[in-house]
């Protein structure tokens, strides 16, 4: 985004005649008309989907709804997580993403897969195993569950998350790879060259993605985050280990770090040098810190949202934008306790409001879509469901 156009999207923002904190925010009336933000991603050859859980397909027919009209892919919020899919040794639930699946096979949407191998939310069996295991039987636990996920879904998901979060400078590596981490403990760094190549021969076809946090900000904090992420991404293209794209989570944080265009844009470009595709794969904006008033909240929130999309969005090696959930409904920000509103109120992140509504976030997204530039032919290999 220029930043003439970020600054005048602030000032709109403050510009927002300001309520009383007694008066309750009335939201506007539904607005369902004109086009979802996937089929204003696929004009310029990309696509916009959402994290999602088969509970709120299965109670939630207004929200079921909302995602097919705003989403041509889904990804699942928690449902291919370890301790969700193998409870216990040789013991596989998946029967949570099975849902997820047939959905997107009825309705014709791509889905990716997250995540195949992450630090955290392990099942406590393999917190305990891994580390009394023999080299073999380490290699078996890491590589056995990535076969065993990734050819149950060949041919129905496209792009998985194969290592997740696997740098924090904090933690104290020279290198800032994640320390406290079981897979790192086991093998050093080769863990992530054992988790590619295993999901390159477990399905050749899908696209395979290495992701973080922490890379969207000009904070101190993000610059060393995206220093061990490159420094990362560098180490292991340079031994030819099949990494596709970096996955980008883009969970921002407007209120207590600074978003910097320039900034962004450069990792993006060093980012795609390397020849890599990118995705955003769990936007959405902690609005705590922000004002008490709703309505410029959220106009500063969009004012954000836009700056970051149309930086992300005016790189070609960006396909695919994805909001960790759809509606505020059921955002997460709302229910952790660094994010949440102290006086309960739900977190406005997301494109949708509780009530399902279009905000301001919906529109300024809407537009970061409508004004991007097409993507050349070469760059465009969209998921099986999603078409340019």
């Amino acid at each position: 985004m220029k930043r003439r156009a970020f600054i005048a999207g602030a000032a709109a923002a403050a510009s927002v005649p300001l309520r009383s904190s007694a008066q309750p925010y009335v939201p506007p009336a539904p607005d369902t008309s004109g086009p979802g933000l996937d089929a204003r991603a696929r004009r310029s050859g990309r696509h916009f989907g959402c994290a999602i859980k088969s509970s709120q397909l299965a109670k939630d027919p207004a929200f079921t709804q909302a995602v097919l009209r705003e989403a041509g892919v889904i990804v699942q919020e928690y449902e291919l997580k370890r301790h969700v899919t193998q409870p216990a040794p040789g013991r596989y639930d998946f029967s949570g993403n099975d849902r997820l699946i047939a959905f997107a096979q009825e309705h014709g949407l791509a889905a990716r897969g997250h995540t195949l191998v992450w630090y955290a939310m392990n099942p406590p069996w393999l917190q305990a195993a891994l580390p009394r295991a023999n080299v073999r039987g380490k290699e078996e636990l890491l590589g056995g569950y990535i076969q065993t996920a990734m050819r149950r879904y060949a041919g129905k998901i496209s792009e998985w998350d194969v290592v997740n979060e696997p740098v924090e400078p904090k933690e104290g590596r020279p290198d800032g790879l994640r320390a406290k981490n079981i897979w790192a403990e086991a093998f050093g760094e080769r863990y992530i060259d054992m988790a590619f190549h295993i999901a390159r021969e477990a399905d050749p076809r899908a696209r395979l993605f290495l992701t973080d946090f922490g890379l969207e900000h000009a904070s101190r904090r993000c610059a060393e985050r995206r220093k061990a992420i490159l420094g990362l991404l560098e180490r292991a293209l340079g031994r030819g280990v099949p990494i596709d794209a970096l996955g980008i989570q883009g969970h921002l944080k407007p209120f207590r770090e600074q978003f910097d265009e320039r900034t962004f844009a450069d990792f993006l470009d060093e980012v795609r040098g390397m020849g890599l595709h990118i995705a955003i794969t769990e936007l959405d904006i902690a609005d705590r810190g922000g004002p008490a008033d709703v309505e410029p909240r959220d106009a500063q929130v969009a004012a954000v949202g836009r700056a970051f999309l149309d930086v992300a969005l005016a790189n070609p090696a960006v396909g695919s934008v994805l909001s960790w959930g759809l509606s505020d409904r059921y955002s997460w920000l709302s229910t952790t306790p660094e994010y949440r509103w102290p006086d309960g109120q739900p977190s406005r992140g997301l494109p949708l409001d509780a009530q399902l509504h279009r905000k301001r976030l919906w529109a300024e997204m809407a537009a970061a879509f409508d004004a991007a530039p097409v993507r050349a032919a070469a760059t465009n290999r969209l998921p099986k469901g999603v078409s340019a």
